[in-house]
């Protein structure tokens, strides 16, 4: 997969994924073991406005490459607005979505560790 090839809808789709395994993993070692409390819990980490704050704690250590990705994901039309979310929120997180989409298909296992560690940096347990 080239990466700078697949549409900003696709890497969403990705980066949407990557995030959740990071949230379950951080969960499950955080101490949650009951699943009615890890999907509580959860969504403390990936509704829109949990990801657009989330995105707000990264955005300064973003490399040039990295803003413009996110720019991409922000930027694309289309979508449904959660209820619970703004636009601004929604298009954020979708921003966020699509650069650990990127960051997965370029391999960039790492960053997406470091990056993650920034977004959410207490422990919720």
């Amino acid at each position: 997969m080239n990466a700078n090839e697949m549409s900003a809808a696709a890497l969403a789709y990705l980066g949407d994924s990557v995030i959740e395994l990071l949230v379950r993993e951080k969960l499950v070692n955080d101490g949650f073991s009951d699943s009615g409390n890890l999907n509580r819990e959860s969504l403390k980490y990936v509704k829109a406005g949990a990801q657009a704050a989330a995105m707000r704690n990264i955005l300064p250590v973003l490399s040039e490459e990295e803003m413009q990705t996110f720019k991409r994901g922000r930027n694309m039309s289309g979508g449904n607005v959660p209820k619970s979310a703004t636009m601004s929120e929604y298009r954020t997180a979708t921003g966020m979505e699509v650069l650990f989409g990127y960051l997965h298909v370029t391999g960039k296992r790492e960053r997406i560790a470091e990056l993650f560690a920034i977004a959410y940096p207490k422990t919720e347990a």
